[in-house]
């Protein structure tokens, strides 16, 4: 395990928190962040949730100097959050930036072991499906759409990621500077696919830790059918644009 001058030279870590009707969740989980790494920030980017999860969010921000908010007039999805997050962050002087869900689904407690393995990678994906990873009152086809989609993207892209479609991944600073996120047009499932596919395709290092998902206890799952269709099409049509490159039937 790293030390704590290895973890310090990364620099300052910000975990990237989406919301969208958060309110009972948000709170708790930032508690634990800063209960697991206390050092860390939290920028809680809001996409004007009805329930008052901005305005919670302020006044979390208004007590503790390590939380900041994004306030986006609309719900434009996960990706476009994630997106917006990290250029807030690109424009300030964090070393480490992290994905991180609001619904308690992915563990603060495991972010530490996320950023030891950073030491040593350019990437470190939180995997619910190497050994020790798993997943904890998550309904089945849930479980067999998540595995079934990273086994269908594993042979498109010819990855050996496990858990490509996870979303609780740290990044160093210099990924995404390199991997031009404001292309990322990708949505939910799909959006988390996309950028570790990215990462790969330039070179960078990903690693996978092991984690428990836990299914979320308040509010409802963001997924749907058309999340699904999605990350189908665009995986498709990745994976034939690679198979072309590997034929020299066009030029990468």
């Amino acid at each position: 395990m790293a030390d704590q001058d290895s973890r310090a030279e990364l620099g300052q870590v910000l975990v990237v928190i989406p919301t969208y009707n958060e309110r009972d969740n948000i709170g708790p989980i930032v508690a634990r962040l800063h209960e697991a790494l206390p050092e860390a920030h939290a920028l809680v980017v809001d996409d004007g949730s009805p329930d008052g999860t901005g305005q919670l969010a302020d006044e979390m921000a208004a007590a503790d100097e390590r939380v900041h908010v994004m306030h986006r007039s609309e719900k434009a999805g996960l990706g476009a959050a994630y997106v917006a997050g990290f250029n807030w962050a690109l424009d300030r002087d964090y070393g480490v930036i992290v994905e991180m869900d609001a619904d308690g689904s992915h563990a603060p407690e495991d972010l530490p072991r996320l950023l030891d393995a950073l030491t040593d990678a350019d990437v470190v994906l939180g995997s619910r499906y190497v050994p020790g990873g798993r997943v904890v009152n998550w309904p089945k086809y849930r479980e067999l759409i998540s595995r079934g989609g990273g086994l269908y993207s594993r042979l498109a892209l010819g990855t050996s990621i496990r858990d490509i479609t996870g979303g609780f991944k740290a990044f160093r600073r210099s990924v995404l500077e390199k991997i031009n996120i404001n292309s990322v047009a990708s949505q939910g499932y799909c959006f988390q696919i996309d950028l570790t596919w990215r990462t790969i395709e330039a070179g960078f290092e990903v690693v996978e830790v092991p984690i428990t998902f836990t299914e979320r206890a308040i509010g409802e799952s963001k997924m749907s059918g058309s999340i699904v269709r999605e990350a189908l099409l665009r995986v498709t049509k990745w994976g034939l644009r690679r198979r072309a490159e590997q034929l020299g039937i066009i030029k990468r």
